[in-house]
């Protein structure tokens, strides 16, 4: 009997490029309209052995509705919505898709650290005063040369790689932390290493953040880490909200500490109230938050061809993994 791949949302005007990947020996069910997985049919799950999952989340009570499942695809990088202890202990494997919006997502770090360390809304606001202000730069923290800074990276994946060498071609000093990688790929690189997270902030100006959201990661950087940084750092987050502590960016931001924030991911998406102290004061357009604060949402994947290859290489991951010859990008049980 061919195996059935169940899409828990329907994103795309027709089946065309998911069939034209299966071929014809894979049963594809979309539904009409979801808005959690509780909203699939029981008759849905019990046919699935491929789930493709790309907003929600995938607790031990969903898996239960799926006696069959075999495999679930992430169509997405990250993969901490999904309770993989409870895949493991159904020998459930995890995928996810990696190679998508690399480019995308290191372009709009590079972006919001630019964008800050130039002063370029800073100078838009100050503009936009009434009455402006005077036709002159501003003399401020925030703005640095880049071939004085040093810029640091937390992870060292596809995205931070690609953002590594878009600094390097800033002519920032580029530094990364992430102790899960083997000696050497500083050397490939042509950037520097830090052994200790605490190494890597202490001379850190302009700090990304691309590490996974785990057990190990989630509030990585709260007050103590991020007071490390020297005065007039900029933080930027392009990877999951809860690796960092919202708050003690808003308390660092607001006392001068930090220069500047650039976020495209919060602790809890959609924001839901009361929003975080940071996020408020940005939609108030509080005096500090002016010229220094950039939040966008979590849109930092997009373009439309990003958009097509979330499709299209999901598509590719569980086909690999359902008709062979082996499955790909498995997420290692040990990392659960």
């Amino acid at each position: 009997m061919p195996p059935t791949v169940l899409y828990s949302e329907n994103n795309y005007p027709d089946d065309s490029v998911e069939r034209r990947i299966y071929g014809p020996d894979v049963n594809l069910v979309f539904p009409d309209a979801t808005a959690s997985l509780a909203d699939l049919t029981d008759e849905q799950c019990a046919q699935a052995d491929g789930l493709m999952i790309l907003r929600y989340k995938v607790t031990e009570q969903d898996l239960a509705r799926f006696p069959k499942l075999r495999f679930v695809c992430r169509m997405g990088v990250g993969y901490d919505g999904i309770d993989r202890v409870a895949c493991s202990r159904r020998q459930i494997v995890v995928l996810n898709v990696p190679d998508y919006g690399t480019t995308e997502v290191a372009d709009h770090a590079m972006s919001l650290a630019l964008a800050l360390r130039r002063g370029l809304f800073l100078h838009l606001e100050a503009q936009r005063d009434d009455p402006p202000a005077p036709w002159r730069y501003i003399d401020d923290a925030l703005v640095k040369r880049s071939g004085v800074q040093t810029f640091g990276i937390v992870g060292m994946g596809r995205i931070a790689t690609a953002v590594a060498l878009r600094a390097k071609a800033f002519n920032f000093r580029v530094m990364f932390y992430d102790p899960h990688l083997p000696n050497g790929v500083e050397l490939g690189l042509g950037i520097l290493r830090a052994r200790t997270l605490e190494g890597l902030l202490s001379q850190t100006d302009t700090l990304s953040i691309h590490a996974p959201l785990t057990a190990e990661t989630r509030f990585m950087l709260g007050m103590k880490e991020l007071s490390q940084l020297p005065k007039g750092a900029v933080v930027v987050n392009t990877s999951r909200g809860p690796i960092v502590d919202i708050d003690a960016l808003a308390v660092l931001l607001k006392n001068g500490h930090l220069a500047g924030v650039g976020i495209d991911v919060v602790p809890v998406e959609p924001p839901v109230e009361p929003v975080p102290e940071l996020m408020r004061a940005f939609r108030a357009k509080e005096p500090w938050t002016i010229g220094r604060l950039i939040i966008t949402p979590h849109s930092a994947f997009y373009s439309p061809q990003a958009w097509d290859d979330i499709r299209s290489k999901g598509a590719e991951t569980m086909a690999a993994a359902l008709l062979g010859p082996r499955p790909q990008n498995v997420i290692d049980p040990d990392s659960y």
